[in-house]
């Protein structure tokens, strides 16, 4: 890992961000790119020339004040961080700042409080991972020493998921984590028997693994009413530290966000979550 782009708005759930960045880019010798978007409004930027001059170098020294005040930080010390601000105004515009950048991941924190859908659907983060063709790290509180031993990667077995699914593996293999590969199995629409998980796993290893399994894979299925539910219930059973989950892009979530989960579930979901686009 190169590159990390971390999208700041100066909050606390930013700074937490830029924690999980600061000790991912300690461990692989990455540099950090801070991005903070103006969003400045259409009023100001239809004014006359030199108003519309004057206004965004206003509001460019008001961020680089803010800037110097977010970085001083002693985890930050001894790493390369650049800043770069932009009038960007919609959170679908990381993906090109990621791409030109050569960014490797994203690193974001998230003020959402619920479970995963509430924790991607309808807020900035779940915009950005809709359309980000690099993977997306979500933090939702603060990890002053983190560190991934065991891994949930949400499957459905399908082939068309084997290539995030390499993607994954290379993004976790410096860490030396075990990878719970994890099929969540669902009481309506989409049950499948036994031996048919079993055909589907099995197909998708081949084509994966080509039949020979690393030892730090671990491959499950679990019966749940929702497969937000059964994830997070999986993780928090076996002492996960991470969530991650192969996405669509444009077409959104909805293929492994089906449902709602309790109050009582929303209230334990702060696992970090990453995602990676099929």
């Amino acid at each position: 890992m190169n590159r990390i782009l971390v999208p700041i708005d100066f909050s606390e759930c930013s700074a937490y961000a830029l924690e999980v960045a600061a000790t991912l880019a300690k461990d692989s010798g990455a540099s950090i790119l801070l991005l903070h978007m103006l969003g400045l409004s259409e009023a100001i930027l239809t004014k006359n020339e030199a108003q519309e001059f004057m206004e965004a170098k206003y509001y460019m020294m008001l961020a680089k004040k803010r800037f110097a005040e977010f970085l001083d930080k002693d985890y930050l010390k001894g790493l390369k961080v650049t800043e770069m601000v932009q009038n960007y105004k919609i959170f679908e515009e990381l993906n090109k700042v990621a791409l030109e950048q050569k960014a490797d991941l994203i690193v974001m924190g998230s003020h959402g409080t619920g479970g995963l859908g509430k924790f991607f659907v309808g807020s900035n983060t779940e915009k950005v991972v809709r359309t980000s063709n690099v993977p997306v790290l979500v933090i939702k509180e603060r990890i002053p020493d983190f560190k991934v031993d065991k891994v949930v990667f949400a499957c459905d077995f399908r082939i068309e998921g084997v290539p995030a699914y390499h993607k994954a593996l290379q993004m976790f293999g410096p860490w030396n984590a075990q990878v719970h590969l994890v099929y969540i199995n669902l009481p309506h629409v989409h049950f499948k028997s036994t031996d048919e998980i079993a055909q589907e796993k099995d197909s998708f290893l081949r084509v994966a693994h080509h039949g020979d399994v690393p030892s730090h894979i671990h491959v499950k299925h679990r019966n749940d009413y929702s497969t937000e539910e059964g994830l997070y219930n999986y993780a928090e059973e076996c002492g996960a530290d991470l969530i991650a989950i192969p996405t669509h892009g444009r077409r959104g979530l909805s293929h492994f966000f089906q449902g709602s989960i309790g109050e009582d579930l929303a209230n334990r979901a702060r696992l970090p979550v990453m995602t990676f686009k099929i």
